[in-house]
C-alpha cells in the first residue's frame, strides 16, 4: 500500500523521515510517497483532507479534526525557544512594531503570537520572505520560523521575543509547534503505521551523521554546524513521544487559544491509538 506523506521543505522534516526516504528500514509492504509543501499550504490542504499522512500546525488540528487523527509521534516541539518576532536592527529600542509579517493564521506561531499581543496587526507572506521584508523595511516586524530563527541576526534583524521561551515562562510547559496527523480511515493500521514513522525516527537519531547528510541539501542557508543545531531543536525525544507532558501541552495551547477568541473552532482532540 502506498501512502502520501505530506510534510515540510525543511532540514527537520528531511532528517526525521531520512530513513523512509533512503529505505532504510522495513515498512512491511507500505511505501511512503513524499510530498514537500511549506507548513502553511499542508494546513490548508489537511482542510480538504488530501493526504494520508501530514504535518500540520498543532493551531490547524480543531479545523481539520474530521478529517485526521492526531499521531504522538513526529512532533516539533519547542522546549523554551521558537518562533521570533524581529524587528531591523536599528529600530528604536523598547517600540514594538505596529505590523508583523506572519507566515500563514493557521501556524502555531500566529496563534502564539496573537496570545503574546492580542489583536496585533498581521500580514501574511511566504515564510521564507519574511526576514528580507523586514530587513528592506516593508514591514515593520516580523515572526520567523524554520532557518529563520538561526540566521536573523546575519540578516541585519534584532529579536524582541522568543515565543517558546515567553510560553515557557507563561505557562512551564513546552512549545508544540506542528505534529503528524493521519488520515481517519486509516484509524484501523494507525499503531501500525505510526510504528514505522517512529522507527523512521529512531534511526535518524541513532544514525545522525548519514541522516543529517540527507537533510544538508533542505538546509536554505545553514551550514552543516548549524543545520545539526537546527535538527537538535525540533527531532529530539519529544518528536518519538510527546508523552502525558507534551500532549498536555497541545491541549493548553488550544484551551488559551479558544478562550482568547483566536481559535475560532471548538476543540476536540483525537490520538491515534497506537500512536
Amino acid at each position: 500500500m502506498e501512502l502520501t506523506l505530506a510534510h515540510s521543505p525543511d532540514a527537520d522534516d528531511a532528517f526525521m523521515f531520512s530513513a523512509l526516504a533512503l529505505g532504510k528500514i522495513d515498512t512491511g509492504g507500505y511505501s511512503f510517497l513524499h510530498l514537500l509543501k511549506d507548513i502553511e499550504t499542508l494546513n490548508r490542504a489537511a482542510l480538504e483532507g488530501l493526504y494520508d499522512i501530514s504535518a500540520i500546525s498543532f493551531h490547524a488540528y480543531p479545523y481539520v479534526s474530521d478529517n485526521y487523527l492526531l499521531l504522538s509521534c513526529g512532533a516539533s516541539v519547542g522546549d523554551g525557544y521558537g518562533p521570533l518576532v524581529v524587528v531591523g536592527r536599528d529600530a528604536p529600542e523598547g517600540l514594538e512594531p505596529a505590523t508583523i509579517a506572519v507566515p500563514g493564521k493557521l501556524t502555531t506561531a500566529y496563534l502564539v503570537l496573537q496570545l503574546w499581543r492580542p489583536g496585533v496587526a498581521t500580514l501574511v507572506m511566504p515564510f521564507d520572505r519574511i526576514g528580507e521584508a523586514v530587513g528592506s523595511g516593508t514591514v515593520e516586524g516580523g515572526l520567523l520560523i524554520h532557518e529563520g530563527q538561526l540566521t536573523y541576526a546575519r540578516e541585519g534583524l534584532r529579536k524582541i521575543v522568543d515565543l517558546g521561551e515567553w510560553w515557557k515562562k507563561e505557562t512551564g510547559l513546552p512549545l508544540p509547534l506542528g505534529g503528524n496527523v493521519l488520515h481517519r480511515r486509516h484509524a484501523g493500521r494507525a499503531a501500525e503505521i505510526s510504528g514505522f514513522l517512529k522507527a523512521a525516527i529512531q534511526w535518524a537519531l541513532k544514525h545522525r551523521k548519514e541522516a543529517l547528510k540527507h537533510a544538508l541539501s533542505f538546509a536554505r542557508g545553514l551550514g552543516e554546524g548549524e543545520a545539526d543545531r537546527f535538527v537538535g531543536m525540533y527531532v529530539n525525544a519529544w518528536t518519538l513521544d510527546l508523552g502525558d507532558t507534551g500532549r498536555r501541552a497541545v491541549a493548553e495551547l488550544l484551551k488559551r487559544g479558544r478562550e482568547a477568541g483566536v481559535l475560532k473552532q471548538p476543540v476536540r482532540l483525537e490520538w491515534a491509538a497506537g500512536g
